[in-house]
């Protein structure tokens, strides 16, 4: 059974001697021959140090940002006062309502979360989304202000916001912003007032039509004509953010700022946010994402790379992280990018199979068709039934010298490792269109000692991929070419 610290940390860290194998990652049935690894069980234990970021990305082609993971040793947010890390249990289930909403959206069946006669489900004040720290504002000064430009003035705010490629418009919460209207965050309040470069949308302007269906009418008790443009966000478990549409200045960091970027300024939430992060930063593939306003100067491009929890990643506008003279962009694996058609703002990817242990399961095509959401937040992968079903077959079959332990909130093939020096894990590899092949290391196939993989209700519902089969990938989202591609052992 897993520790309530080993699930905090989410992927344990693993020292692995790989058994039957040779450069697994690429294009075609040939790329998948790794095998097994074997796994040193006293390593299972997560680290308390921070490792930082295996290379340091060279952002030529753009800018990037570190990003962390929430509860892990590299989070800034992280520091201070200890408390007791949420469990494995308590994660699988924010997952699930998370994703089931997400769904809903792909499909149109995403109802008013504001609906008092909705039944809610309770979920816990936290966020298992990676995060990245922004500036905000200018002109603002205070002990909670970074400087940006290294000239010995604090001007610009930092906002540490979770990374989320399912919703369009990015916000943080502003003063004024009183508790229980809004929840108790770490970071400073950002206060509009202080910022010189801080301003409203007006009401009936292009930026506040662009909202569409995240636009909330008008403030009353704006002096200004038409008054200034409001904005809703809705999300599952009974949450919601409202307030002002704003702009002001984003620093990305001390050699890239964006002018008038536009986000909302919440003055009310409901429902339970996590006080690690300030807010959200955006990446859907809508007008008002963070990707969309910036593509005029990086492209319609980003990455990034889910860390594991000892370690940073990274976020990077404008394409891949890094790029030499031998071309590292080419060793990603990529499959085409397929846009939803009722929520084009979600990014979809086709999975073809699915390889174990140097087999390719015999899955009909047909059974992926419904494609898969490639969702920063989503924790683990969701597969079609039949689909699961053939891979649990597979694994456990590979996994037939280990006991077998009860099941662990929605992961139900789960192992008792207790006495073991070592491990025999199966190797698992994905298999996307367009014949890209995704290699997964040991810890994105098991999660605190269970297959890492659920089944979606039918084989015609949405799957997903989850972070933590895309740990350690750069996940590159190339809108403009339409492809996604994945870079393994980046970060």
């Amino acid at each position: 059974m897993a520790t309530s610290q080993q699930a905090a940390v989410i992927f344990s860290a693993v020292v692995v001697v790989v058994l039957l194998s040779s450069l697994a990652h690429g294009r075609g049935a040939g790329a998948a021959r790794q095998h097994y690894h074997v796994v040193q069980t006293s390593h299972l234990e997560p680290k308390s140090l921070c490792s930082g970021l295996k290379e340091v990305p060279s952002g030529a082609t753009g800018t990037w940002v570190p990003v962390h993971r929430p509860f892990g040793p590299c989070s800034p947010s992280s520091r201070g006062p200890e408390r007791a890390p949420p469990s494995l249990i308590e994660m699988l289930r924010w997952d699930q309502v998370r994703t089931e909403y997400v769904r809903r959206k792909a499909t149109g069946m995403a109802d008013d979360v504001l609906n008092p006669a909705k039944p809610r489900v309770t979920m816990a004040q936290v966020d298992y989304s990676p995060n990245a720290a922004f500036g905000i504002g200018s002109g603002y000064g205070g002990s909670a202000a970074i400087d940006a430009d290294g000239d010995g003035d604090s001007m610009i705010l930092s906002q540490t916001m979770s990374i989320d490629t399912t919703v369009d418009v990015p916000w943080i919460q502003c003063a004024p912003c009183p508790v229980p209207e809004c929840y108790a965050q770490k970071n400073a309040l950002f206060d509009p007032s202080r910022s010189s470069t801080s301003a409203a949308v007006r009401c009936g302007s292009p930026a506040c039509r662009s909202l569409g269906s995240y636009g909330n009418g008008c403030s009353s008790n704006s002096t200004r004509n038409g008054g200034d443009c409001q904005y809703l966000i809705e999300y599952s478990d009974d949450r919601a953010t409202a307030g002002t549409y704003m702009t002001d200045t984003l620093t990305i960091s001390s050699s890239t700022t964006v002018m008038n970027f536009r986000f909302g300024c919440s003055h009310a939430v409901r429902g339970k946010f996590s006080d690690q992060t300030a807010g959200t930063m955006s990446l859907g593939g809508g007008a008002q994402s963070l990707l969309s306003q910036t593509a005029r100067g990086f492209g319609n491009a980003f990455s990034y790379c889910v860390p594991a929890p000892s370690s940073s990643g990274f976020l990077s506008l404008g394409g891949p992280a890094t790029r030499s003279t031998n071309s590292r962009s080419s060793r990603f694996a990529t499959t085409p990018l397929v846009r939803n058609a009722v929520n084009p703002s979600l990014y979809l990817v086709r999975l073809q199979g699915i390889v174990v242990a140097g087999r390719r399961l015999r899955v009909p095509p047909a059974v992926f068709s419904p494609g898969a959401i490639m969702d920063s937040s989503a924790v683990v992968t969701q597969l079609p039934p039949t689909a699961y079903r053939a891979l649990r077959r597979a694994f456990m079959r590979a996994m037939a010298a280990y006991p077998m332990n009860g099941k662990m909130g929605n992961l139900d093939t789960c192992y008792d490792f207790l006495g073991f020096t070592n491990v025999t894990v199966p190797a698992v590899s994905l298999v996307f269109g367009g014949g890209a092949v995704v290699v997964l290391d040991p810890p994105a196939v098991m999660l605190s000692g269970c297959l890492a993989f659920t089944p979606t209700s039918t084989d015609l519902s949405l799957g997903f991929i989850g972070n933590v089969q895309t740990q350690t990938h750069e996940v590159l989202y190339d809108v403009a070419a339409g492809t996604v591609g994945f870079r393994r052992g980046a970060c």
